[in-house]
């Protein structure tokens, strides 16, 4: 359960900060309102995870997954580009999470 809750906050915060782009430095309310309710039930999800779940590893998967996540969102709806040195600095983050909760004691 605190793994679902923590993607929902994931998720919930890949949403808010698209929407947050599209409100145009906050002229446009609906992009605005998704925002302020995908930030709030972002952090409310991720408190709830944080019961259980390691800060440190709750923030390495969130901001890892959410680089992602985010990126993936530019790059399709956006057109966003990114290089070769991105891909791999993107590449070395997921790693690092992987590693963080494959053979780290701390996830335990």
């Amino acid at each position: 359960m605190p793994y679902l809750l923590l993607s929902i906050a994931i998720v919930a915060e890949v949403i808010a900060t698209s929407a947050l782009k599209r409100s145009d430095g906050f002229t446009r309310l609906v992009p605005v309102m998704l925002s302020a309710v995908g930030y709030a039930t972002a952090f409310y999800c991720l408190s709830l995870a944080l019961r259980t779940i390691p800060t440190g590893i709750a923030y390495a998967i969130w901001s890892g997954v959410g680089i992602v996540l985010i990126t993936a969102w530019a790059w399709w709806a956006d057109d966003q580009r990114l290089d070769a040195p991105a891909l791999a600095g993107m590449a070395l983050i997921v790693a690092g999470v992987a590693v963080m909760n494959l053979f780290s004691r701390a996830a335990a």
